[in-house]
């Protein structure tokens, strides 16, 4: 470590000693990561520096986030991975491939970022077992998005390894980091400063310079460091005007006036050394050389202290870089890139070559726009839509042909809307409408603006904006206006009560009236159509065409869909708009269903349609009452999503905190699901939310509490939930002395329950019925319920009915038949860890006179949801590598885990936790 870098680790002992415990736990075999978070020139790349020679022994990884590289899909991650990349081919064969084409080492199918960063974390793994691997990346902000996102999933998911992660960022941090742990670098104290200060001169200074140099530095490493070095005329005499301009602008103010000092040829290869990201000494030179710099003007900069160069280029530091570049003139910034673009070869850099000549041009240049173009194309195959969007953003502005430049607007408008750049989108909008826009290009710049507000807000005002779309497209293109017709429905159904303007039923009154189903119809057709005869029809009027959509689904699910058809396999989902199989109360068809999709996700690697196949899973899984299996998939659904930038689906969650009845934790996450929903406009997420409050309280025996938040969830009548609110409705207002509420809500759960004629169906509608009858026949409803729902998958509804038909058969003195009602009850549902409705039934038991003692947890206490969920997979005979083939993480964290499992449950083998008798462990 150089002199100045061992001067900015003064005072600095809380940071030096967090480096080292994490150095320490790297080497002992578990992961450490550490997000250094601080202002520039705080003294993060120091201590990063520090970190690589703690680190003796380990194999270093470096990089540091350039601004002009910020736009190159997975550039950082490959200059990161590229020592590693001979261990290519231990990898399984969907990671290696996924890989390589992000890395542009082979063609392919555009990789799903998740199965990339899968790829990187097994690679870093492997590497990881043979020698200890440290990866410290500075200036993370200005690292390309697809190389944030995998380096964050990696990050969150190495624990087992000997891995040591360090991220560098300035204030504030990226949302992709925020619950990593943190190290917060802060400015030293005054006597630290002092002491650095005097260790940095080498004449005297007059102390009231020396007080301002101190006042004005802040604590700050690199300002103490330069400032004195700057010749700063307004420190002389200490009269200098306080705050007038940031720290980091009197940094750059410091390195650029030493830059401004170098000979002017000097300074020419400095501003094409600062406009080129890769480092490349070589590329340099050859740059330098057409432009006439003569091959010794870099001793000028490297004497100066401002860069190094050897096999690489190295600025002192990223703020000389940024001093340099960003106050270059555009003239002398556009020569750099294009003395960069000439000396870059084509063949094998042709999107950094495309990039320096776009960052040339001075106004349109039709082959310039063209190979953006191109590298645009690349970079989707490569998983990279926001760098594909960035290309065609770049694209268009230098395009001069009007229609052409309106064509390319429109393309990069819908790249950014899927990448999530709504700022970006909106900038391509409006350059679109600077037309010249035929019909077609019009409906369909409106048809992109009205999917921007549906991305941003899911609810409001997307309904009427998309269906006004579709109108303007049905005359010029009748699949996109069947297409943009489904996505107004499905943005009403979003929006429910919140939806401004427009309701689920006009929006789909306007769909019926839109063109004809293509012949043979596609998925599309067949669900729209579903849909609209759900909303305009009925419930019981359309449960065949309900029943065909669900066989639709399923053959798409078992073929090869289109990417449109992909795009909405979602509708079958009970944790979206129009769940199929469970408005069907479809037992079977759903645990089907939610397998089928798993399993093909994971085989084909559609990780973009994982996190719903999860959660879809999920929500069966809580009404089969494994809420075990149901939360890791949640977990992994969350983890997915986040990997990709898109928000979790809470559904799931929400109704198995309700189940878990810890009211205080469970109306927590309630209230945030109520508020978050509320934002962005999704009233029928608010409904789904009091639909699962009532669940609680009805658990909890708060019957009152249960009635409210039932009407709520049943006020709109949302698809997908509204059967179930309505039995929640039924059994509140029962109990709550509300007759007449529980009659209204039984004749419109009869109504749906008769239609679908399932034995889940019919078994709910007995259950409910006996709730609302006193004498004997109430005992035929209740042994009908429990006939029907024992031939079914819905455990938790079976638990529930026995509770009910225990509590009966009590208040009618049958005290022997309540208790084994009851018992049978209190046994599943204290196993599953329904805690609510699990006290109803001990309380009861109680009641009946049977002696029985509040249980602590069963064999699965103490294993987190992931644990439980490896004993499960480990149980049903799959291997470490299948396991964490399965679950997204390395082998090595599968072995640490399974160790936990070992250790809490008592046993020292594989065999030994497979002969376990749990049924909280069985598998299913």
């Amino acid at each position: 470590m150089g002199g100045a870098a061992v001067k900015a680790l003064q005072g600095r002992g809380r940071e030096v000693q967090a480096l080292e415990d994490a150095v320490v736990r790297a080497r002992g075999g578990t992961s450490a990561v550490l997000v250094l978070r601080g202002d520039a020139g705080i003294g993060k790349t120091a201590l990063l520096a520090y970190a690589g020679e703690a680190a003796s022994g380990f194999r270093t990884l470096a990089i540091t986030g350039v601004e002009s590289e910020i736009h190159l899909p997975f550039a950082s991650l490959e200059q990161l991975c590229t020592p590693l990349l001979k261990g290519l081919d231990a990898l399984p064969r969907p990671q290696a491939d996924a890989l390589s084409v992000a890395f542009g080492l082979c063609a392919g199918e555009a990789p799903h970022p998740f199965l990339v960063g899968l790829a990187v974390l097994n690679l870093l793994a492997n590497a990881a077992d043979g020698q200890p691997t440290a990866l410290l990346i500075d200036d993370t902000h200005w690292i390309d998005e697809e190389s944030r996102q995998v380096l964050a999933f990696v990050a969150r998911r190495i624990k087992a390894e000997s891995l040591l992660m360090i991220f560098a960022e300035r204030e504030p941090g990226l949302p992709e980091l925020a619950d990593l742990p943190e190290l917060s670098v802060h400015g030293l104290s005054e006597p630290d400063s002092r002491e650095l200060l005097g260790a940095t001169l080498h004449a005297p200074l007059d102390p009231q310079v020396r007080d301002q140099i101190v006042k004005e530095a802040q604590g700050n490493p690199m300002a103490l460091l330069q400032l004195p070095r700057a010749g700063l005329t307004d420190l002389a005499g200490g009269y200098a005007q306080p705050g007038t301009q940031t720290l980091a602008k009197n940094l750059e103010d410091a390195f650029h006036r030493r830059f401004t000092s170098l000979p002017q040829e000097t300074q020419r290869l400095l501003v094409i050394a600062a406009a080129d990201p890769t480092g490349d000494a070589a590329l340099l030179r050859r740059a330098a050389a057409a432009q006439q710099i003569p091959a010794d003007a870099a001793a000028a900069a490297e004497i100066a202290g401002l860069v190094e160069i050897d096999g690489r280029v190295r600025f002192h530091h990223p703020l000389v870089r940024s001093a340099i570049y960003q106050r270059t003139l555009p003239p002398e910034r556009r020569a750099a890139h294009q003395a960069l673009a000439d000396a870059t070869d084509a063949r094998f850099a042709p999107d950094r070559k495309a990039w320096h000549g776009a960052q040339a041009a001075s106004g349109p240049d039709e082959e310039i726009a063209q190979s953006l173009e191109a590298s645009a194309d690349r970079a989707q195959s490569r998983g990279g839509a926001a760098a594909a969007a960035a290309f065609l953003r770049r694209s268009a502005e230098l395009t001069a042909d009007p229609a052409r430049r309106v064509s390319r607007a429109l393309a990069a408008a819908q790249l950014d809307i899927d990448a999530g750049g709504a700022v970006q989108a909106q900038n391509m909008v409006a350059l679109a409408e600077g037309g010249p826009l035929d019909d077609l290009q019009r409906a369909r710049l409106e048809r992109l603006r009205a999917r921007l507000i549906f991305s941003q807000v899911r609810g409001s005002a997307a309904p009427k904006l998309l269906l006004q779309a579709a109108q303007r497209l049905v005359p010029l293109d009748a699949a996109l206006a069947r297409d943009t017709l489904l996505e107004a429905v499905n943005a009403a159904v979003f929006a429910g009560h919140l939806s401004e303007g427009l309701q689920q039923r006009t929006v789909a009154l306007a769909a019926r009236s839109g063109p004809p189903a293509s012949t043979p119809p596609r998925t599309v057709d067949v669900l729209l159509d579903t849909m609209t005869n759900v909303l305009v029809d009925g419930y019981a009027a359309s449960v065949d065409s309900l029943r065909n959509a669900l066989q639709v689904v399923r053959r798409d699910q078992r073929s090869e869909a289109t990417d449109i058809e992909r795009r909405y396999l979602w509708l079958a989902c009970p944790v979206t708009p129009e769940p199929l199989a469970p408005e069907l109360w479809d037992d079977e068809a759903w645990h089907t269903l939610a397998a089928d999709a798993v399993r093909i996700a994971r085989e084909t690697g559609a990780l973009s349609v994982l996190p719903m196949s999860l959660t879809y899973q999920a929500s069966y899984h809580v009404h089969a009452g494994n809420f075990t299996t149901a939360t890791a998939l949640i977990d992994e659904a969350s983890a997915i999503s986040q990997a990709a930038g898109s928000p979790p689906m809470i559904y799931p969650a929400l109704l198995v905190n309700a189940w878990q009845a810890e009211e205080s934790a469970a109306l927590d996450v309630i209230q945030t699901g109520i508020k978050d929903a509320g934002t962005r406009g999704e009233g029928r997420t608010i409904s789904f939310a009091e639909y699962a409050t009532s669940v609680l309280y009805n658990g909890l025996g708060r019957y009152d509490a249960a009635l409210t938040a039932a009407r709520r969830a049943c006020q709109y009548e949302d698809l997908g939930f509204y059967g179930w609110a309505l039995l929640e409705l039924v059994e509140a207002a029962a109990r709550s002395g509300q007759p007449g509420a529980a009659t209204e809500a039984m004749a419109a759960l009869t109504e749906r329950t008769t239609a679908s004629g399932t034995n889940w169906a019919l078994g709910t509608q007995a259950c409910a019925r006996a709730l609302l009858t006193e004498d004997h026949d109430a005992d035929a409803h209740y042994q009908e319920a429990i006939d029907r729902l024992s031939t079914t998958r819905i455990a938790t509804q079976l638990a529930r009915t026995r509770l009910l038909y225990g509590e009966w058969l009590r208040r009618q003195g049958r005290r022997r038949e309540s208790r084994a009602q009851l018992r049978a009850s209190y046994d599943f549902l204290h196993r599953i860890g329904a805690a609510g409705f699990a006290e109803r039934a001990r309380r009861e038991l109680l009641a009946t006179g049977e002696p029985v003692r509040k249980r602590t947890s069963g064999t699965m206490a103490g294993l987190t949801s992931q644990e439980a969920h490896i004993a499960k997979l480990v149980r049903s005979g799959l291997s470490n590598a299948e396991i964490a083939a399965q679950m997204f993480i390395s082998p090595r964290t599968v072995e640490w885990h399974l160790g936990n499992v070992f250790s809490k449950l008592g046993v020292a083998s594989r065999s030994q936790l497979r002969s376990l008798a749990s049924p909280s462990l069985q598998v299913e």
